[in-house]
C-alpha cells in the first residue's frame, strides 16, 4: 500500500482528500504546514507528497527543496489555483513531478497520483554479498540495475523550426558528441535527449537522467559519482552514482548550471578522464558514457555570472540544440493540441473529436507560458471535464478561454522573434485610468495602484518592491513596463 503525505493548511480540504484517497487504497498522513510536513516526511518516508503551494509558514518551493534533500526521487505534486499556474511551472522546474489545479477533480487527482507512482524511478541498490553473491564476484557486492527509457517521446511539429530541430537531432544522434540542449521549461528537453539516445548506437544501454536543480548542493556529488559506506554522515551503505549507472549508455543532466562549483570541478575531471571516483573511495572506475546536458539559460551567460566553469562548458559544447518555445511554433500548436486530445482519450476512455467552433483560435493565440507541459495538462483536464464530443470554452481555465491577443502589450510579430531561452512575460496593456465598466478593468487598475504605492514606499527599489509584492523582479519589470511605471 502506497503512503501519501498531504501538506495542506486547509483542514477541510485535507480531510476530504484523505477520505477520498483512503477509499482508493492509499495510506494517508496529514500535515498542516510546511515545517510539520518536512518533519513528517523525514519520519515516515512516504511514497508521494501532495503539497499546497501557499502555506502559512513557507511556500511549495521551500517544502520541495527540503523534501528533496531527504529523498530526491520522491514524486512531489503541487496543488495550486489557476492564478498560480505559472508559479507551479517554476516549481516543476525545481523538481516537482506535476501540479493539480484547484478545485481538484477526483478522477484527475487519482490518475495523476497513480501515474506519478508508476513513473517513480527505481532506486539503484548494491546487494550486499551476504544477501546475494555472484559466483564470479569474489565476495564483492553485486550490482542490480534496472534501466529503461520509457515512453517519453518527442512529437515533432510541421513548422519550419520543428523540421530544422528534427534535422539536427537526426544528424547528431548517431555520433558520440556531447550535446547542450537549450529551451524554456516544459519545451521537451528531456524527451529530446531520450530521442537522441534512442536513435544512437547506445539505444539498448541505460539512459539515466538527473535534474540538477532538484538535488541539494550537499548531495549533488554523491548522486553523480556515488559514495562508499561511511564516507560522510548518513552514508550507511555503498551507493553507485548516475555516471556508473549510465555506463555504456547516455547520461542526461538537466539544468546543469545549477550544479555547485566544486562539483563542476569533479565533473570536469570525469568528462576529461572518463573515470569516476566515488566519494570516500580510492579506486578510479572507467566509464563509457555519452553526455547530454540541458539548460534554460545560456551556459556562457552562466559563466559570465560566476555560476559555471568555462572549461566545462567547452567540454560539453560539441553540439548545440535550440528548442523553440511553443509560442514560436504557432503552426504546430493545433497539431500538438490534437495529439494531447488523442492521448487523453486513450487514458480516460473518451471519444473527444476536437474543439468547439472558435476555440481553436484561442488555443493558437494563447502564449503557453509552460510550453508543451502546460498544454498537455490543460488538454487532459479539458477532456476529463468535457461531456460531449467537443471541448468547449467552459472546460478550459478562465485565463485561456477568455484570452484575446488584441489585449497583449507586445506586437504580434514578437511571438516569432522572442528569444527561446527566457520567458517573455506577456501582460495586458490597459490604460490605467480607463473607466471601471467591467471587472477586468477594475482589477488592473487596482493592481496598478498597489504596485505604484509599494514602489513609492521603497523609493522605487525594485528588489524590495518585488519582495513585498511576492513576485520576482522580472515580473515586476514587465508589469511596470505594461503600466508605464519605469523610473
Amino acid at each position: 500500500m502506497a503512503k501519501i503525505l498531504i501538506i495542506e493548511d486547509d483542514l477541510d480540504m485535507s480531510q476530504l482528500l484523505k477520505r477520498f484517497l483512503t477509499r482508493h487504497g492509499f495510506e494517508v498522513e496529514l500535515a498542516q504546514n510546511g515545517r510539520k510536513g518536512v518533519a513528517a516526511f523525514a519520519a515516515s518516508q512516504p511514497s508521494l507528497v501532495l503539497c499546497d503551494f501557499r502555506l502559512g509558514d513557507m511556500d511549495g518551493t521551500e517544502v520541495l527543496n527540503k523534501v528533496k534533500e531527504i529523498e530526491p526521487s520522491v514524486p512531489f505534486i503541487i496543488m495550486t489555483g489557476y492564478s498560480d499556474i505559472r508559479t507551479a511551472v517554476h516549481v516543476m522546474k525545481a523538481g516537482a513531478y506535476d501540479y493539480l489545479a484547484k478545485p481538484l477533480l477526483p478522477d484527475e487527482t487519482l490518475q495523476l497520483i497513480n501515474r506519478a507512482l508508476e513513473a517513480k524511478p527505481q532506486k539503484i541498490h548494491i546487494m550486499e554479498d551476504e544477501e546475494e553473491e555472484d559466483n564470479n564476484s569474489g565476495g564483492m557486492p553485486v550490482l542490480k540495475v534496472k534501466s529503461a527509457v520509457g515512453r517519453n517521446e518527442f512529437v515533432y511539429g510541421k513548422s519550419e523550426k520543428s523540421r530544422e530541430l528534427l534535422r539536427q537531432i537526426e544528424l547528431v544522434a548517431p555520433t558520440n558528441y556531447s550535446v547542450i540542449i537549450y529551451g524554456e521549461s516544459g519545451a521537451g528537453k528531456e524527451a529530446i535527449a531520450q530521442t537522441i539516445h534512442r536513435k544512437s548506437k547506445r539505444a539498448r544501454q541505460p539512459f539515466v537522467a538527473m535534474d540538477c536543480g532538484a538535488i541539494s548542493k550537499e548531495l549533488a556529488g554523491s548522486e553523480l559519482f556515488g559514495h562508499e559506506k561511511g564516507s560522510f554522515t548518513g552514508a550507511l551503505g555503498t551507493k553507485i552514482g548516475h555516471f556508473e549507472a549510465a555506463n555504456g549508455g547516455t547520461i542526461f543532466l538537466d539544468e546543469v548550471a545549477n550544479l555547485p562549483y566544486d562539483v563542476q570541478s569533479s565533473l570536469l575531471r570525469t568528462v576529461q578522464e572518463r573515470k569516476v571516483k566515488r566519494i570516500g573511495g580510492l579506486k578510479e572506475i572507467p566509464i563509457d558514457v555519452r553526455i547530454i546536458v540541458a539548460s534554460n539559460e545560456k551556459l556562457m551567460d552562466a559563466h559570465n555570472g560566476g555560476k559555471f566553469r568555462e572549461d566545462l562548458y567547452h567540454r560539453f559544447n560539441e553540439f548545440q540544440l535550440m528548442v523553440p518555445a511553443l509560442r514560436e511554433r504557432r503552426d504546430d500548436i493545433m497539431m500538438y493540441a490534437r495529439f494531447f486530445i488523442k492521448s487523453a482519450n486513450e487514458e480516460l476512455d473518451k471519444s473527444i473529436t476536437g474543439f468547439a467552433p472558435g476555440l481553436e483560435d484561442v488555443i493558437v493565440n494563447y502564449p503557453w507560458y509552460g510550453n508543451l507541459r502546460e498544454m498537455k495538462n490543460v488538454i487532459r483536464r479539458a477532456v476529463l471535464l468535457t461531456e460531449g464530443n467537443l471541448v468547449e470554452a467552459k472546460s478550459l481555465p478562465f485565463e485561456i478561454s477568455n484570452f484575446s491577443r488584441t489585449t497583449m502589450a507586445i506586437p504580434k510579430d514578437s511571438y516569432e522573434s522572442a528569444p527561446s531561452i527566457h520567458h517573455a512575460e506577456i501582460l495586458p496593456q490597459i490604460p490605467v485610468k480607463e473607466e471601471k465598466t467591467n471587472l477586468k478593468s477594475a482589477a488592473h487598475e487596482a493592481e496598478y495602484d498597489l504596485i505604484l504605492k509599494v514602489l513609492k514606499e521603497v523609493k522605487f527599489n525594485k528588489s524590495k518592491a518585488a519582495k513585498i509584492l511576492n513576485i520576482d523582479r522580472k515580473t515586476l519589470y514587465n508589469k511596470m513596463k505594461a503600466f508605464k511605471l519605469e523610473s
